[in-house]
């Protein structure tokens, strides 16, 4: 009797235990939970076990005493089977607690849910009070987010990061210049005229354009990662393309796409980056990633240089399909964009991210990652990541109705995309909103200028660089008139010259290259031209008498106002029959870009090392100020090396300009908006890239001061808007 007695007590006990246990979990869940778990286990009428004490059954001992017995032995004992007695879906273990993650701080979120899941009464409140419960939120995150930074340090993950997102930036500054370097040997392959040229140069920027906007937008969205890693396989895709395509229309296709995919880089890395970065680190930091836009105009140069030139590097099947030196170039510059994918694959998703669409534990676990990995590296991988909770931003997803299963999947994809890009274009409404109107106009005005006056004079340099060697060339030009040449053999070059009233007579030009030759009003009588390579060489007025033409490029768009004669044209060169300029140019493109672009290093340099120190707005509007005072030294910039020398002045005050916008851009806009804005302005960078270098380029040989004042008043004016800004030096990231 006695061994009943006690095992009845004990069950007693587990029952009230078991009671307790489900009454405190149904005071945290006020709905759908309540209700079930106090049917259940009315039904067990657990209600006559919280009348008895707890204490007033005795138990009795060997000795035949008795004792009053410990329930904590008692829970114990019963732990594996009472437990699971009655157990229901909602008492599951956390999921993330398996990885030890702790749960989300829910904090008084916990006493409001509905039995939905959601703020009790949500579906009752308006959309502008479930906003600003979201601000509220994540000015909240911003918060503790910059402490979790400052635990976490900077050291070896935020290093590594910064070579990964460097690649990537270094992609955007080789296409930059691809193109540039590529015309002089492109243009005759595929025979390019003037205006296809001048199409060939922009199309890179509208591609860009378009890239900016997109990416930046849907970063906002899908996430920086992997809008990153899809615009960086893009640009690599269509760059390999581009280097085997033969046709103008299809180059000229896959360079465009190859824009559209690198366009996305500059307003995701900055962006992915200073979400890694405390506040104290963040200017300098993304100053010294800038350094990669120059070392992926240095790299361009450098092959260009070495590749280009070498026509050796080229095969050909036939006549159809060439594959000359400059598009090994092309191919080579793909490399770091393949680089910084590859690279990419192995970096986190911004923790920031997570945080900012309620994934709490993705979140949660990057930053540890940042803080073991940081930690290791200083020899102290004892610290343990003492964060236990991350406030979240529950994320304000819009339900589509998907027309359920019975929706065939290409309409479902496409519901999903229209979602998706309605959502980006609210985002970037948002922008304009009345609590961002502002900035963004004078951010849009302050880039515009920037970029007008930079883009503009940067292709106006080296197209006035040409235009002084064309006058230094014409000035050397020999003038030969009245001569009389019989029987001779010409068999080397004639270049620059000028021949007026002469007569040839029984003479022979073999296997010659004519550059820049001019003959007027001249004669030629029974002459043989045979394997010459002509170059911006016309007859004016001439006459030709019983003259053969074999195997030569002197085709009749060269003969102007000309007689012939009794004469014949036989086995003409195929290929293109446009003048194109001399190689020896391209060499000067190269080494004027990379001096250009190597005189950006002290720039980048001061500009990071007192980013943090003077501030973001002294930094942009000071350089700003010194770009436009050196604007009006251009004027007295009347021979090459002078131009050359004020290029690289230019270049190098004007960068300390761009690295503190960059900044300014990622700190004025919250989580939620900062690649869409950035996109957005950088969107509006390359459209005024594509009407400076248009404009500025049309006054190339006619005058030097609508130019200088263009620039000079565009980047005092962008100065004087950069004033108006709000300093963001020493706040946290929004």
């Amino acid at each position: 009797m006695d061994d009943g007695y006690r095992d009845r007590t004990a069950f007693i006990r587990g029952a009230k235990d078991i009671a307790k246990e489900v009454k405190r979990q149904a005071a945290k869940k006020v709905g759908r939970g309540v209700d079930r778990m106090s049917d259940e286990y009315s039904k067990r009428s657990y209600t006559r076990f919280e009348e008895d004490d707890d204490d007033d059954y005795p138990v009795q001992g060997q000795d035949g005493g008795y004792y009053r017995s410990d329930s904590r032995a008692n829970d114990d004992e019963g732990a594996h089977s009472d437990s699971t007695e009655g157990h229901d879906e909602d008492d599951e273990i956390y999921e993330g607690e398996y990885q030890g993650i702790p749960r989300a701080d829910s904090g008084k979120e916990d006493g409001q849910l509905g039995g939905s899941g959601v703020p009790a009464g949500a579906q009752f409140r308006d959309f502008g009070e479930m906003a600003g419960e979201r601000r509220k939120d994540q000015e909240e995150l911003a918060q503790q987010y910059e402490t979790i930074l400052q635990e976490c340090g900077h050291g070896r993950f935020q290093w590594t990061l910064y070579f990964v997102l460097g690649l990537a930036l270094m992609a955007d500054g080789v296409e930059i210049f691809v193109v540039g370097f590529v015309l002089p040997s492109a243009e005759k392959d595929m025979c390019l005229s003037e205006p296809n040229k001048g199409m060939l140069g922009l199309i890179v920027y509208l591609g860009m354009m378009v890239g900016a906007f997109l990416w930046g937008g849907l970063a906002d969205r899908i996430g920086r990662r992997q809008c990153l890693l899809i615009s960086l396989s893009i640009n690599s895709v269509f760059a390999f393309f581009s280097s085997f395509v033969q046709g103008y229309s299809t180059f000229l296709f896959c360079r465009l796409l190859s824009g559209v995919g690198i366009g996305g880089s500059i307003p995701i890395v900055f962006s992915y980056y200073s979400e890694f970065l405390a506040q104290e680190k963040r200017g300098e930091h993304l100053s010294w990633l800038c350094m990669f836009w120059m070392i992926g105009g240095i790299y361009a140069s450098a092959m260009a240089w070495a590749i280009i030139p070498h026509y050796g590097w080229s095969f050909q099947m036939g006549s159809a399909y060439q594959f000359h030196s400059w598009r090994v170039f092309v191919l080579v510059c793909a490399f770091p964009s393949v680089a910084a994918i590859g690279a990419l694959t192995t970096m986190p998703e911004s923790p920031r991210f997570f945080l900012e669409n309620g994934k709490h534990d993705e979140g949660w676990m990057v930053l540890k990652q940042v803080h073991d990995t940081n930690m290791r590296a200083k020899g102290y991988p004892e610290r343990v990541f003492s964060v236990t909770s991350i406030k979240t931003v529950k994320p304000m997803d819009e339900l589509v109705d998907m027309g359920g299963d019975a929706a065939v999947w290409h309409k479902r994809w496409k519901m999903k995309l229209l979602s998706l890009f309605q959502q980006v274009w609210s985002n970037f409404q948002a922008c304009f909103a009345p609590e961002y109107r502002r900035t963004t106009l004078m951010m849009m005005a302050v880039w515009f200028t920037m970029s007008f006056s930079y883009y503009g004079l940067t292709v106006w340099f080296p197209d006035m660089i040409k235009y002084l060697q064309k006058q230094d060339y014409a000035s050397r030009t020999k003038v030969f008139t009245k001569e009389r040449v019989e029987h001779v053999t010409f068999n080397f070059t004639l270049e620059n010259q000028i021949h007026r009233n002469g007569r040839y007579f029984n003479d022979k030009f073999i296997n010659m290259k004519m550059k820049a030759m001019v003959f007027e009003d001249s004669t030629f009588e029974e002459c043989f031209f045979e394997d010459i390579t002509s170059s911006n060489t016309f007859f004016k007025n001439c006459t030709f008498i019983s003259t053969l033409f074999y195997n030569t490029d002197l085709f009749k768009y060269r003969l102007i106002n000309s007689r012939l004669v009794n004469s014949t044209f036989l086995h003409n060169k195929e290929g293109c029959i446009l003048d194109f300029s001399d190689d020896n140019n391209a060499y000067m493109i190269y080494f004027v870009s990379f001096l250009g672009t190597l005189a950006v290093l002290p720039g980048n340099i001061v500009s990071a090392l007192l980013m943090d120190k003077i501030g973001r707005l002294r930094m942009l509007a000071g350089s700003s100020v010194m770009s436009c005072i050196s604007c009006f030294f251009l004027s007295f910039g009347s021979s090459e090396s002078a131009m050359i020398a004020l290029l690289c002045l230019f270049g190098g005050i004007s960068i300390a300009s761009w690295n503190a916008l960059d900044v300014l851009t990622v700190e004025l806009y919250p989580s939620d908006k900062r690649t869409t804005a950035f996109g957005f302005l950088n969107a509006l960078c390359k459209l005024a890239a594509v009407l400076g270098i248009s404009i500025f380029t049309s006054f190339v040989g006619i005058t030097k001061a609508v130019p200088i004042l263009f620039a000079s008043g565009a980047l005092a004016a962008g100065s004087f808007l950069a004033l108006k800004l709000p300093e963001t030096r020493g706040q946290v990231l929004q």
